[in-house]
């Protein structure tokens, strides 16, 4: 079975398969994955790290897979004035719930009584579809702001080289 060893965030050339992920299915390191073209392979990396859809994962004696993120359902979070959205973000985050954090909206995963507390916070909560992509934490490894280019995370013993 062919291993993906290293993440590549500009992946060049055509893939030879991909994969679509949800959130959860994104955040691993070692994981056996079929592509929608039906080659199997061998997550295999140093460590976990937090996949983005276009990245890609480069596989041992090369070639590499694509990473899409799949759509799973959410809440969006909205509000009038961006200091109310700014309030609601700071309630999600005193709950320690995973926020996908934008310039006009919150995403979360469904949750009823946290819905009704954003709406009894003014707040207006939409079900939606989409890729999730919450932020990390300030001591999670590689976390982003919206719009961030994501860090470039490739296997150890190939640092500086592409």
């Amino acid at each position: 079975m062919r291993r993906a060893i290293e993440v590549l965030d500009v992946p060049c050339g055509v893939p030879l398969d991909r994969v679509v992920l949800d959130h959860d299915e994104r955040h691993r390191r070692r994981l056996t994955l079929q592509g929608e073209n039906g080659l199997a392979f061998l997550l295999d990396l140093p460590e976990a790290v937090r996949l983005r859809g276009g990245q890609g994962l480069g596989l041992e004696g090369g070639g590499w897979i694509a990473v899409a993120a799949k759509p799973e359902p959410l809440l969006e979070v909205r509000a009038g004035r961006a200091l109310d959205l700014l309030r609601l973000a700071w309630h999600l985050g005193n709950r320690h719930l995973p926020v996908q954090i934008e310039a006009a909206r919150l995403l979360i995963r469904p949750d009823h009584v946290i819905a009704e507390m954003v709406r009894g916070l003014g707040g207006r909560v939409s079900e939606i579809a989409e890729p999730f992509d919450p932020e990390g934490g300030a001591y999670a490894q590689g976390h982003h702001a919206a719009g961030a280019a994501p860090h470039h995370l490739h296997h150890a013993d190939q640092a500086g080289t592409r």
